[in-house]
């Protein structure tokens, strides 16, 4: 029996690449990692700034609360005690 010599097709793919190594992961890991702590910080100052905001505009409701009833107050305690009475009731 004759072998059949058969022709190595060639091989478009690109070469696979190494794999990297652990301290690579480890460095890529840690830059993600930096990224991501530095986005966190810049959201919890926006966020520390509208609490900030809110607290100001909180306060500032409050008093302007307490200066209406203030003023209400001050109204009831012009309005006579006696009840008023009833023009049809008079005789």
């Amino acid at each position: 029996m004759q072998r059949v010599k058969t022709r190595k097709q060639p091989n478009l793919q690109s070469p696979p690449m190494p794999a990297p190594s652990r301290i690579e992961q480890i460095a890529e890991r840690v830059e993600r990692l930096l990224v991501r702590h530095e986005e966190v910080q810049r959201t919890n100052a926006l966020l520390q700034d509208q609490v900030e905001a809110l607290t100001r505009e909180r306060d500032a409701l409050k008093s302007r609360l307490a200066a209406a009833r203030t003023r209400l107050d001050a109204l009831l305690d012009q309005l006579p005690t006696d009840p008023p009475q009833d023009p049809s009731s008079r005789s």
